[in-house]
Parts: C-alpha cells; sequence; structure tokens
C-alpha cells in the first residue's frame, strides 16, 4: 500500500507498507465479559496440539468466539483492504478456538500457525502482579507477559518486530504465518488469553 502525502504544502511524496498487517482493536468491556463463561479448564486439553509451554490450553466454543468477535470483523476487513490494497471479499470461517491459562514460568517459544489464512489472540485478564512485573523490566524486548511478532530479519533502518504488553480487552489478528511468542513471568498469578484460526472462503 503507498501513502500519498504533502509536505510544506508545495513537496508531494510517498511511501509503501511492506510486510504482513499487524491487526489490533478493543473490546468493549461489555463483549469482554461475554468471554469469561468460555474460559474454562473442563473442555478438551489442546497440548499436543500447539507449541506453548502452558499446562491449561483447552478448546472453546468456535462459534460463541465468534459471535463475540463478529462486530470487530468489520474494521479488520477495512484494514485488510487499506493495507493490502484489495477488499477481503471472503467470508471468514473460525476453524479452531481455545483458551490459554498461563502461570508463572510458562511461555510460548516463536511459531507459526498452520492450514489456516489468519490467526488471532484476545487478552482477557492480565493480573496486577504481571504489570507491576513488567513495569519494573528494565531489559530489551517487551518483557515479561509480553507477546511479540518478528517478521524478516534485522536490517539497519528496517521495522523486523513489534512488541506489545498487552491490556484487557486487545484482540490482535494477523497473518497465520506470522512469527509470534510469549515471554515467561514469575508472578504468582493466571494470565488468560483465547486464540482462533480463521480460513477464508
Amino acid at each position: 500500500m503507498k501513502q500519498n502525502t504533502k509536505h510544506q504544502e508545495s513537496l508531494s511524496y510517498e511511501f509503501s507498507y511492506w510486510g504482513p498487517m499487524l491487526f489490533k482493536i478493543k473490546l468493549s468491556s461489555q463483549d469482554l465479559k461475554k468471554c469469561a463463561p468460555l474460559c474454562n479448564k473442563k473442555s478438551s486439553f489442546v497440548n499436543d496440539t500447539l507449541a506453548g509451554v502452558i499446562e491449561h490450553q483447552h478448546y472453546i466454543s468456535a462459534q460463541k468466539f465468534y459471535d463475540i468477535i463478529n462486530p470487530y470483523l468489520n474494521s479488520f476487513r477495512h484494514s485488510f483492504q487499506q493495507w493490502y490494497r484489495k477488499p477481503l471479499a471472503h467470508k471468514i470461517i473460525i476453524l479452531a478456538a481455545w483458551v490459554n491459562f498461563m502461570k508463572a514460568g510458562e511461555f510460548n517459544p516463536p511459531h507459526t500457525h498452520t492450514d489456516c489464512d489468519f490467526s488471532s489472540v484476545l487478552f482477557v485478564k492480565i493480573p496486577e502482579k504481571l504489570k507491576e512485573e513488567n513495569k519494573k523490566f528494565k531489559g530489551r524486548g517487551g518483557g515479561p507477559g509480553s507477546i511479540l511478532f518478528t517478521y524478516g530479519e534485522a536490517q539497519p533502518y528496517s521495522i523486523s518486530n513489534s512488541g506489545f504488553f498487552p491490556q484487557e480487552g486487545d484482540l490482535f489478528i494477523f497473518p497465520s504465518t506470522l512469527t509470534h511468542f510469549v515471554s515467561p513471568f514469575m508472578c504468582k498469578e493466571e494470565r488468560i488469553s483465547m486464540s482462533a484460526n480463521f480460513k477464508f472462503k
């Protein structure tokens, strides 16, 4: 996508967006509350199919999750068209959805998702102790409990990664082949997120 603009009223220029689209939007508090009943540890485990070193990863109802986030997919479609310069004419289907209950020492290593077009992660609960732990972090990267996305090689004057310490209600949607990972943390409270894989049909 090319961005056209003017500078100093007499000079015009353009620049191009490169790489995969990383979409972010925030759910309303009302919609986030609808996610709570889906987050339980009684449904089937999905540990054997996921990359995370996380004890509790459980399937959730893909249809119920879709019903919650569906109003936000119009904004995703608009961003898709702006980024790729073509409309997303296909129907968005959720293939699978699950919830992650991440605790101290657990993490998601760098990975991608397979057999789908886009993936997503919604942050349902970020404990206060984790927020405090992240604020105290002085190193490089996003710090404890952060999600990071990487693309391509690190080059001068090139942005090859983006890191976020998420807030409750943050929803990220991104190409399934975009490498991403989650940093471990030390606090003794659970960080809860919900993920889904999408197919365009």
